[in-house]
């Protein structure tokens, strides 16, 4: 029996939200211990601001990965989107477990790859889908600059 698109959309999203919740709850461990006595890099906004617009991000990432499925099925471009989560659900592990900077900062490199490609990819199959991870992938860049400076401002 072919899965209902509703279904698949609510899976689509959940997926994304539970990557949300993990991390949050890792960031929220380190918070008061760890990274609280991190030196920030310039422009570093306040915690909450990073919890509300993951949440935004990952809604929209679950969009985009649906509408690419409900038109190509689980083809090449979704799998990328696949591995781009993977790696998305790898950084808040290694800066906030193993509170590693550097670690984060290699595996959001492999993240920004796989978030272009996977933006490429869906370009020349659903132009909403690039669209929709677009705002993804300029909040990740974001990120790096904010991690690279977490890495440099904390090397002990």
């Amino acid at each position: 029996m072919p899965v209902s698109p509703v279904l698949a959309l609510v899976g689509f999203i959940g997926l994304c939200l539970l990557v949300d919740a993990v991390s949050g709850t890792m960031a929220a461990h380190a918070l008061p211990r760890w990274y609280a006595r991190l030196n920030a890099p310039p422009g570093t906004p306040p915690y909450w601001l990073f919890a509300s617009t993951w949440t935004a991000l990952y809604v929209m990432v679950g969009i985009a990965g649906w509408l690419v499925w409900k038109q190509h099925g689980a083809a090449r471009p979704l799998r990328l989107w696949g591995w781009q989560l993977a790696a998305n659900a790898l950084w808040a592990p290694a800066f906030f477990a193993v509170h590693s900077p550097g670690l984060a900062l290699g595996v959001m490199a492999v993240m920004l790859i796989l978030i272009g490609l996977t933006i490429r990819a869906f370009r020349s199959i659903r132009q909403a889908s690039a669209m929709l991870m677009l705002p993804y992938g300029a909040w990740c860049l974001y990120g790096a600059y904010l991690n690279a400076g977490f890495w440099a401002l904390n090397q002990t």
